[in-house]
């Protein structure tokens, strides 16, 4: 995957994934979470995309749309769909949606993740 970033809600600096792997390629957008066994607690994969699947996926996941990103980077939460579950072949997506935050299935109630809140992504070591 590509670099690693961390996310952060920017009404209370909140960090909602500390350990963000970026799909940087076509086959990474593709692949996707497809093949791990889980997502950790402040894990999460990065798709420029609006709309993703479940589809051989072995485990539950939150999926946050995102926004273009405004002038200064940030972006707005579109929708959220937690607890999307395994196996399933429907494609989830969202109007207005340029990119999707997947995280471990639980992390949008942990953080009170709401639409309209304005998120950011920053560059972290890895």
């Amino acid at each position: 995957m590509g670099a690693i970033q961390r996310a952060r809600r920017q009404r209370d600096d909140e960090v909602i994934c500390d350990r963000l792997e970026i799909a940087d390629s076509a086959l990474k957008r593709m692949v996707g979470l497809m093949g791990r066994e889980r997502l950790d607690p402040g894990e999460g994969l990065y798709i420029d995309s609006n709309s993703i699947h479940m589809l051989f996926m072995r485990f539950p996941i939150d999926a946050l749309f995102l926004s273009a990103p405004d002038g200064d980077g940030a972006r707005r939460v579109v929708t959220m769909r937690p607890n999307l579950p395994a196996w399933r072949g429907v494609v989830w997506w969202a109007r207005g949606a340029k990119a999707v935050l997947e995280l471990p299935a639980g992390t949008l109630e942990r953080h009170s993740v709401q639409p309209g809140d304005v998120v950011t992504l920053e560059a972290r070591a890895a």
